[in-house]
């Protein structure tokens, strides 16, 4: 969410750099703003002048100036009128407040100063390739579905019997492969100091709202009915709200955390494309990799980031390329945001593995997470919001399917990654 202080100090500012990301008119905050602070001034009077009285009374009494009481009675009177006025006063104020919010929860986060401007994925910016001298050499690559198939280790067909569309169901070795990835990925990322978290999958609508999927997203997510609970779209949801309403002392910043839980989307929108496969599902598990940081430290951290993710495709031998998006590209949250694209030969194309975004404090504030140095010499600081990094590390189908094509071998087998091979105790599929 947005600082409604930044706003009222810097309008057009902020209005310039929302406009990289969409048409969104900031006018009707501004007037609700300014309607607020005139009743906060004038509560602030009135319960000024309701303490004053309070004590004037109590020094009546005390000193017993007013022997008849009718002094101490007027004031009474006057306190009574104050009190209803206030009652009356303090539901219009938390009005117009829950207005604000309820205007400001649509409106994504600002671009960073760093991110390139364009309209579309088509102006993203290729940042680095890696891996070419690991692009396979066979010219006949099946997609991975097919090959899973054949190897009889993915099945769609029963997966939509018991499912729906874009379900599938791993087989023998596939379950053992897609075990192997979690584990080795939870394994490197805990060995770079990552701290493991297995969270709730089903969350609640304060939870999603704190990390920016309500109220925009509500239809791309699976909800419970009966209940205020929603299945989780990533562990980012959980992790980062295991801190929501929380004052950190600064010495436990910065926090890393890897989480492995299946995730669950509508994917609403998509319909039509990738059809077939790993690449789109409804259900899908994933490692994620979640930070909250210091604010002069966030840039940084997100560079690292990135480079956590990376380093699981570099020991899979994975070719891959790295994307700075533009602004016309961001996510709701992201104020700056790399993906990760693994190499699948069977269309020739790179495809999103990892998503890796700097939210800076827009999750923050609307979790309402907050830090504060123990003490700055005798004065302690006041304080801030931290800063919130996510990123997959990685999508456990989507590199199963990277897996599947780039491993590929002309007899129809799939060699396993060296790295993997202990976890998996063979060397082929």
């Amino acid at each position: 969410m947005l600082d409604i202080k930044q706003i009222r100090e810097n309008p057009q500012a902020i209005q310039d750099r929302l406009k990289l990301r969409g048409d969104y008119d900031l006018q009707p905050i501004l007037d609700l703003d300014e309607r607020r602070r005139e009743l906060e001034k004038e509560r602030i009077q009135l319960e000024t002048r309701s303490n004053e009285i309070g004590k004037q009374v109590g020094e009546k009494i005390k000193s017993g100036s007013d022997p008849k009481g009718a002094e101490i009675q007027a004031l009474k009177e006057e306190g009574q009128k104050l009190r209803e006025s206030l009652s009356e006063l303090e539901p219009k104020e938390k009005k117009v407040i829950a207005e604000i919010e309820a205007l400001l929860l649509p409106i994504p986060n600002l671009p960073s100063e760093s991110t390139p401007f364009g309209k579309s994925e088509e102006e993203n910016v290729e940042v680095r390739r890696w891996g070419d001298e690991y692009l396979p050499e066979n010219p006949k690559i099946l997609p991975h579905w097919e090959i899973g198939e054949n190897l009889g280790i993915l099945n769609f067909e029963r997966g939509v019997k018991i499912a729906q569309s874009r379900f599938v169901s791993l087989i023998g070795a596939g379950a053992a492969l897609e075990r192997a990835l979690v584990q080795f990925m939870l394994d490197t990322h805990t060995s770079n100091g990552y701290v493991e978290v297995m969270p709730p999958l089903l969350v609640n609508s304060t939870s999603l709202q704190g990390t920016g999927q309500l109220p925009k997203f509500a239809e791309e997510s699976f909800k419970c009915s009966e209940d205020d609970l929603w299945l989780i779209p990533t562990s980012e949801v959980p992790v980062v709200n295991f801190y929501r309403d929380e004052i950190l002392d600064g010495e436990q910043l910065p926090i890393y955390h890897c989480s492995f839980t299946p995730c669950f989307r509508r994917e609403a929108g998509s319909y039509g494309k990738d059809t077939r496969g790993l690449i789109r599902l409804h259900q899908f598990h994933k490692v994620e990799l979640i930070k909250l940081v210091r604010p002069e430290t966030s840039e940084a951290e997100h560079e690292k980031l990135v480079q956590d993710a990376e380093g699981i495709l570099q020991a899979l031998k994975l070719p891959y390329r790295v994307i700075e998006l533009c602004t016309g590209d961001l996510g709701f949250s992201a104020a700056k945001c790399y993906d990760i694209e693994v190499w699948l030969p069977s269309s020739q194309s790179y495809r999103e593995i990892s998503s890796c975004s700097n939210v800076k404090d827009f999750q923050p504030r609307r979790a309402n997470i907050r830090f504060k140095e123990s003490k700055s010499g005798k004065k302690k600081k006041k304080t801030e919001f931290v800063h919130a990094l996510n990123g997959s590390g990685l999508a456990i189908g989507r590199t199963m399917a990277a897996i599947l094509e780039n491993y590929q071998q002309p007899d129809g087998s799939v060699r396993i990654p060296e790295v993997l091979q202990p976890y998996m105790k063979r060397e082929t599929l």
